[in-house]
């Protein structure tokens, strides 16, 4: 198993594309990991939602919506008030996708950027696999 791992640090209301597309389509990623941290650590009041898509987006927000078949993965990152130590949440799907994936991050509560850290599990598709994956991209563009 081959792992890739991306990193970047983002400010609020922004997008990151990762490029991930080959001539050949025939190799594939599944994310492994996905973490989310404020820059601003010591802040009192941080909220950040960072989400992970297949298409780029026309504007970026911090609405999760689980309905939306280009979304992959979100992170949530708090922090509010000197007692409460932080909470972050992380959920990413199991689809394996073969093209360029875009980042999206906005602070939903205090102006502090965001440092995201994405691991990809590299896997080999077969003719078929690759068909499948090349097409629901296809389908997602024309959407």
């Amino acid at each position: 198993m081959k792992i890739k791992s991306f990193r970047g640090l983002m400010a609020s209301g922004s997008q990151d594309t990762i490029v991930l597309h080959t001539n050949t389509g025939s190799t594939g990623y599944r994310i492994n990991k996905f973490d989310l941290i404020s820059t601003d650590v010591g802040a009192a009041t941080v909220e950040l939602v960072c989400k992970i898509y297949k298409i780029p987006q026309t504007t970026v927000d911090g609405i999760i919506n689980f309905n939306d078949n280009t979304l992959l993965g979100v992170a949530y990152f708090a922090v509010k008030g000197d007692n409460y130590n932080g909470l972050e949440s992380v959920i990413f799907d199991n689809e394996i996708f073969n093209q360029d994936i875009y980042i999206t991050m906005e602070a939903v509560g205090g102006t502090s950027a965001g440092n995201y850290y994405i691991e990809l599990e590299q896997v080999t598709l077969a003719l078929d696999e690759n068909t499948v994956a090349t097409l629901k991209d296809i389908r997602n563009i024309t959407q």
